[in-house]
């Protein structure tokens, strides 16, 4: 699944193609989506966009009478292509642009959505989410406080949006690694010290992905087609079986509220 760095890549890709043009119109082939895309978009009729925006893994597209919500879902990608390309069997959505060009979002498993709303604020899918990663509000002191008598594992508690939005399975491992903390622990048992190191690792991870363009395994692409990078940098994630690339020990990898979490047991504790 696309998480907050592969979002993040996506909206700088096609955000230079969009803000100061026009959606011409919206082309939908498939609105049976996660949801039904709504009915507000598919009549969208020359409007322009005032600017492409991302909040978690949402991308808002910001319009004079509301905002597009996207997400992508398992397996959704958003390129910018030549509008006369023709669209594949997974293309299921094309904002057609002013300059020619087109937004088309494939999506195979169709687990993603377009929505609409006039007000982010009241939007049911927005309004429950946690801080940003890579925000002020998030820091270790906020951690270390939302921590205080938590029995749930780290790992999945880190995976909640409702503490913290954008932190997937692979940047949790990650992130846990790189701040040599076994994600077996309670999430209670954080240090304030660890807490500020884990916050801090977090936005260091997280800004190196959107840096590599995220991270490429099996589906995302940014928007000009290309894989994104982060992958090869992975300490710990898919590498279940191989020798840690600081000390040597073999990585191990367990079930954690049914997502596999991957880490080192000697680096970490």
């Amino acid at each position: 699944m696309p998480e907050l760095p592969e979002i993040e890549t996506s909206r700088r890709g096609i955000e230079p193609y969009m803000v100061g043009h026009h959606i011409v119109k919206a082309v939908v082939r498939q609105p049976k989506l996660r949801w039904p895309v709504s009915g507000q978009i598919m009549a969208l009729e020359n409007a322009p966009v005032i600017s492409v925006q991302r909040r978690a893994k949402y991308l808002l597209i910001e319009l004079p009478d509301g905002w597009i919500i996207g997400h992508l879902g398992m397996s959704g990608s958003v390129r910018i292509l030549p509008e006369f390309i023709e669209p594949g069997k997974h293309d299921h959505v094309d904002f057609i642009l002013s300059t020619g060009q087109v937004l088309r979002y494939t999506d195979p498993r169709r687990f993603g959505a377009w929505l609409w709303e006039e007000d982010l604020a009241t939007s049911n899918v927005l309004k429950h989410l946690g801080p940003e990663p890579l925000s002020d509000a998030f820091n270790g002191e906020y951690l270390f406080t939302r921590s205080r008598n938590k029995k749930t594992l780290i790992k999945p508690w880190l995976m909640d949006n409702k503490l913290v939005v954008g932190v997937g399975n692979i940047y949790a491992s990650e992130s846990l690694f790189e701040a040599k903390i076994l994600p077996q622990r309670p999430a209670g048992s954080l240090t304030e010290s660890e807490a500020q190191r884990l916050a801090l690792t977090i936005k260091k991870v997280l800004q190196r992905s959107i840096e590599q363009g995220g991270t490429t395994l099996k589906d995302f692409l940014q928007a000009d087609g290309k894989p994104g990078y982060f992958a090869q940098e992975l300490q710990v994630y898919g590498r279940a079986g191989e020798p840690c690339k600081a000390c040597g020990t073999l990585i191990e990898s367990e079930k954690h509220g049914q997502r596999t979490t991957f880490f080192c047991r000697h680096c970490q504790r």
